[in-house]
């Protein structure tokens, strides 16, 4: 089915929003592991289960509970995955909804997690400048000369999204490309193909714009750095030592079970599109599944500097994006979005309102791992859609109302 041109434009801006994360600052594609069997793992002794919170539930669980389902029924939504926790302890874990029509939702189903593999990259990258083997600022001539500007570009820029680089994901051609053939599998070659075509949009450091294209190149320069595949650092230093066993690379369309179906209308009809190739979200090797459960424990993790020293973490809430942004003679205040204080990108996470986060949305799936440090409060939310659910990422918006109730000093307003 062909879609309308208004399908067709209303593809095109929701493919903005969660590609460019325009919800950063508007106001405001994995490492993970490529897991081996691990006894401690699920089904092995030592295992733990993602499963829901034994009843009854105490006020604080019931109110999150009542939050959820509310926000499920507003925005239509086919199952809501989320766990909260306080302080490192659980406040509730639970699903809602279907992952198919007559298959309810289970909170240990996994699902497509996108750019959260970014914030593992980040936390990955910050250990090496922290041992000497890298530099952040050094640029990425020395291991990847075809880049344009190679000698101008550098580690942090990659992960910071201060390249000026074009994001390929916004880019007709490519999306043309991608409604059209939805299970392609895409190269790194292929996909930064479309951001070359195009002239910078500043020279390297001296704005913001988001580009996936970033984390292409950051990826294949961490591999040459150390020698190792991506998902198998992410796994040694990041993913294995915070103990989650559900977050893993996957090199083929595939998810292990048991799965979250999604489904969209991005291409004009509602269709099921659980198996689309989620090659072109992000590099080989960084493309991850994960559960509820795990993601509440990355959120946490990552948003309170678990795996980095204190001065580290200060580099991964700001390393050096605020200030930068805004309209230019070659650049759009639409693309080269304002970083303010309160809103910002940092290092491979997202800082709003003093929570730290990071928030895919794509073929369907959409999520959201939140931390606030001041609260110690860690929320988790994985969604997907109806034919009548509204666009954009829906799970923000349970995080949102969760937020809401249990910090209502530190709004996560993202929009």
């Amino acid at each position: 089915m062909t879609p309308t041109p208004t399908r067709t434009r209303a593809r095109s801006r929701r493919a903005l929003l969660c590609a460019a994360l325009l919800a950063l600052t508007v106001q405001a594609g994995a490492a993970a592991p490529v897991l081996a069997q691990d006894p401690a793992g699920p089904g092995g002794p030592g295992g733990r289960d993602c499963v829901r919170t034994e009843r009854p539930l105490d006020g604080k669980a019931r109110r999150v509970l009542d939050i959820t389902r509310k926000a499920k029924s507003d925005l239509k939504l086919n199952s809501v995955e989320v766990k909260v926790t306080l302080d490192g302890r659980e406040v509730l874990t639970d699903a809602l909804g279907e992952s198919m029509t007559g298959v309810p939702a289970e909170p240990d189903m996994h699902f497509r997690a996108g750019s959260v593999a970014f914030a593992h990259i980040g936390t990955l990258l910050l250990q090496l400048v922290e041992e000497g083997t890298v530099d952040l600022d050094a640029t990425v001539q020395q291991w990847l000369p075809d880049v344009p500007k190679a000698n101008l570009i550098t580690l942090r820029m990659l992960a910071t999204n201060t390249t000026g680089l074009h994001d390929y994901v916004t880019d007709p051609a490519f999306g043309a490309e991608l409604e059209t053939h939805p299970f392609r599998q895409w190269t790194p070659d292929q996909l930064l193909a479309y951001p070359y075509s195009h002239s910078f949009w500043y020279e390297p450091g001296t704005s913001w714009s988001y580009s996936h294209a970033n984390y292409l190149l950051l990826v294949q320069a961490l591999e040459k750095i150390t020698g190792t595949r991506i998902d198998r650092l992410v796994r040694e230093r990041v993913t294995g030592p915070l103990g989650l066993r559900d977050t893993r690379n996957n090199f083929t369309p595939d998810i292990p079970s048991p799965v979250l179906h999604a489904f969209t209308s991005d291409r004009g009809l509602y269709e099921e599109s659980t198996f689309w190739n989620p090659s072109w979200t992000t590099a080989p090797g960084a493309v991850i599944t994960t559960d509820i459960c795990d993601l509440a424990t990355s959120a946490r993790a990552i948003g309170s500097g678990e795996l980095l020293s204190p001065r580290s973490y200060r580099t991964l809430l700001n390393p050096g994006t605020v200030g930068l942004g805004g309209a230019s003679p070659t650049c759009p205040a639409s693309i080269c979005l304002k970083q303010t204080p309160a809103r910002h990108f940092g290092l491979g996470v997202i800082v709003v309102n003093g929570w730290v986060l990071q928030n895919p949305s794509f073929s369907g799936y959409a999520a959201i791992q939140a931390y606030l440090p001041s609260k110690r409060l860690a929320i988790a939310v994985s969604s997907t859609k109806t034919p009548t659910t509204p666009d954009g990422n829906t799970a923000e918006v349970v995080a949102q109302r969760i937020a809401a109730a249990l910090a209502p000093n530190a709004p996560l307003a993202i929009f």
